[in-house]
């Protein structure tokens, strides 16, 4: 994947480090957006120029109006093209149905539904032939175990059905569009220490928690050679959990 440009959204820590870091081993130049956490974007940017790796951290909030044209832009003048969209930026909500209100709908919805889709429409419209579009979805899409994220569930499902209409959109030109769904991964977001986890356990087939690493596994897969037949899907990358 030497020579290929990789944006990521939301690519400072956790799952989103995770991908940057091995996109980035793989050879390809990445650039990746922030919101706040600062230190830990510059962490990744040092930790890839240190294994002689290119990469750019840029302070975009994806969920803002004109984040997307502006990161698909400083990717390109960057690095010369654009090859790889992940978007990845996200945040958990969750609440009881009566108590959530607009604001937090709203949010939800600019940033795990509007900013995939304006992403991955600025991406295409500039992207190289052949590249590829990955979303970070989650296992809830499929299967909510217990109350209080229908708002977050909601969201997630939605890029399943925007992504089966870009692999249809944007086939002709070769490039795949495809949806990673996580399960319980130990990051700060949801922690494999934390209390909850005693009873997510018993309900993963293995019976253990992921590592980011294992999603950026599968993104790999999806954003190199090997995926390059496949488009449209889901990839649930959870131990078993909705097994």
């Amino acid at each position: 994947m030497e020579h290929r440009v990789a944006l990521v959204t939301g690519g400072s820590r956790g799952i989103g480090a995770a991908i940057t870091q091995r996109l980035a081993a793989e050879g390809m130049s990445v650039l990746f957006t922030y919101r706040s956490s600062g230190t830990a974007a510059y962490e990744v940017v040092d930790e890839i120029t240190r294994r002689g790796g290119a990469a750019l951290a840029a302070r975009i909030d994806s969920g803002a109006p004109g984040a997307a044209e502006t990161a698909v832009s400083t990717a390109i003048e960057r690095f010369g093209g654009l090859d790889v969209l992940v978007n990845n930026a996200g945040t958990f909500d969750s609440g009881e149905l009566a108590s959530v209100g607009l604001t937090e709908v709203d949010h939800a919805l600019a940033l795990h539904v509007r900013a995939p889709y304006l992403f991955s429409q600025a991406a295409a419209r500039r992207m190289r032939d052949g590249g590829r579009i990955i979303t970070i979805g989650s296992t809830f899409a499929d299967r909510v175990p217990y109350a209080g994220v229908a708002l977050y569930a909601m969201t997630k499902a939605a890029v399943g059905g925007m992504t089966r209409g870009l692999a249809r959109d944007l086939g002709e030109r070769g490039i795949t569009a495809n949806v990673v769904h996580p399960g319980n991964i130990d990051t700060d977001m949801n922690p494999a220490s934390s209390e909850e986890a005693a009873s997510e356990l018993p309900q993963i087939a293995l019976g253990q928690y992921g590592a980011p690493a294992d999603i950026a596994g599968a993104v790999a897969f999806l954003a190199g050679p090997d995926g390059g037949y496949v488009t449209g899907a889901t990839l649930t990358v959870d131990g078993g959990y909705n097994a």
